[in-house]
């Protein structure tokens, strides 16, 4: 696999998961309590052999560019790194990323060393498993210039993804964005008869969705990119490829879950909470890395704990209930809180320089979840101070509410900025 480049894209500004995105890249989002969404891509490479990684980054990238540093070091013998390509004025241009594939464009001389015959395309914001080696397998067997990999999917989530068109050898013949109406899906549906016979059961299932992971060769990549000014891989350069070029489908029927908005990051982390969750953090064969912490076991006081994931490091009161959820990293809990439904990011300290051991003083809380509060069905990002009796619900069921700066209503969802502070008795 030394042949093999990997260029993993950063994403933009992520207004979809403000406030998640607030002072942080997508990639470098918590996920699962423990680790970030960047691990996930960038352990698929590892567990394909892959190591030769660039990650291309633009918005609010200090924290994905302090974990990638800490966390992904390789043998010196090896000859394996990740580098992270952050947007630069260069003599080539001076403005920033426009794009997917104008991201690309602006490093093209990282995959024009000699010994790069393939070029992988990653996205840094999707959750899924997948041996790259397979789709490589692939695109050499059917002499492709370009693969890209689908999931079947069904009619009913269809119309919010990028439909393909295929012919019995598996050859793109054609694309539909967002197909709508009856006629559209008719255009680009696959026979599900066609998907069984590749050893993948169709389940009713008839259309093949882009997954936003692209195989080129090297120069055919090169050459759509220098001769063109698309900006788009999605939209621009792989509708064009499938005109000019041989583009072939990579079937592929795990879990995969596209992390684009506050809805999404929602339920995907809570699904990984389930006593059978579609997405197994716990696979010897194929572990999700990440960075390195030297912190203590969490202890538990008498608490309740169904159904959820606890990371490493967090304290846990007496009588605290804990249901459904997802608790990151030195969670600090007080006695009988309720946290249910809920994601709590963690903190990255126990205390913050210089402050006591009851917090900060001046009737501010100290970190994390104070005695007697409740979150329930809410995000609670990092390092939050959460005060006593605090009641982080969305008694209202209201859609989406953001006129205060400590707390916001999104797709319906509590969400608590990073470094937020609720006093005591504070409710929505």
């Amino acid at each position: 696999m030394k042949n093999v480049v990997t260029l993993v894209l950063g994403g933009g500004r992520g207004t979809r998961l403000y406030p998640l995105t607030k002072v942080r890249s997508k990639p470098a989002v918590p996920v699962a309590g423990k680790y970030r969404l960047i691990d996930v891509p960038l352990s698929n490479c590892i567990n394909s052999n892959l190591n030769r990684m660039y990650v291309l980054t633009q918005f609010n990238s200090v924290s994905l560019h302090r974990h990638i540093r800490s966390t992904y070091s390789f043998d010196a013998f090896a000859g394996g790194f990740v580098e992270i390509l952050a947007a630069q004025q260069t003599y080539a241009g001076d403005d920033w990323y426009q794009g997917t594939a104008d991201a690309v464009r602006k490093n093209l001389r990282y995959v024009q060393e000699p010994d790069v015959d393939y070029v992988l395309i990653l996205s840094g914001d999707q959750l899924y498993r997948m041996d790259f080696r397979k789709m490589i397998a692939t695109h050499e067997a059917a002499r492709a210039d370009v693969s890209i990999a689908a999931v079947p999917v069904s009619r009913d989530v269809a119309p919010a993804m990028g439909i393909m068109r295929l012919d019995d050898a598996g050859r793109v013949v054609g694309f539909l964005e967002k197909p709508q109406t009856e006629q559209e899906f008719d255009h680009v549906r696959t026979d599900p008869r066609w998907i069984e016979s590749r050893g993948i059961a169709s389940h009713g299932r008839d259309c093949l969705a882009n997954m936003g992971i692209y195989l080129f060769n090297r120069n055919t990549l090169l050459d759509v990119l220098e001769k063109t000014a698309y900006q788009d891989f999605g939209k621009e350069v792989f509708p064009a490829a499938i005109r000019s070029r041989h583009v072939q489908v990579h079937l592929f029927d795990g879990y995969w879950e596209d992390i684009g908005t506050i809805k999404s990051f929602y339920e995907a982390n809570l699904s990984l909470a389930a006593s059978e969750p579609p997405f197994a953090l716990f696979s010897p064969d194929a572990p999700i890395y990440s960075r390195a912490r030297f912190l203590p076991p969490s202890r538990v006081d008498g608490a309740v704990i169904r159904q959820s994931l606890v990371a490493d490091g967090c304290q846990i009161g007496e009588n605290a209930v804990i249901e459904n959820s997802v608790i990151g990293l030195r969670c600090l809990i007080g006695s009988n809180a309720v946290v249910r439904n809920s994601i709590l990011m963690g903190n990255d300290f126990y205390r913050a320089p210089g402050e006591g051991a009851d917090g900060p003083g001046n009737g501010v809380p100290p970190l994390g979840i104070g005695a007697g509060s409740r979150i329930e069905g809410a995000i609670v990002d990092k390092n939050c101070r959460i005060g006593r009796n605090v009641q982080v619900v969305n008694h209202r069921g209201v859609e989406d509410w953001k006129e205060d700066e400590e707390a916001m209503i999104c797709d319906g969802i509590a969400v608590i900025p990073k470094g937020a502070t609720l006093p005591d008795g504070w409710t929505f």
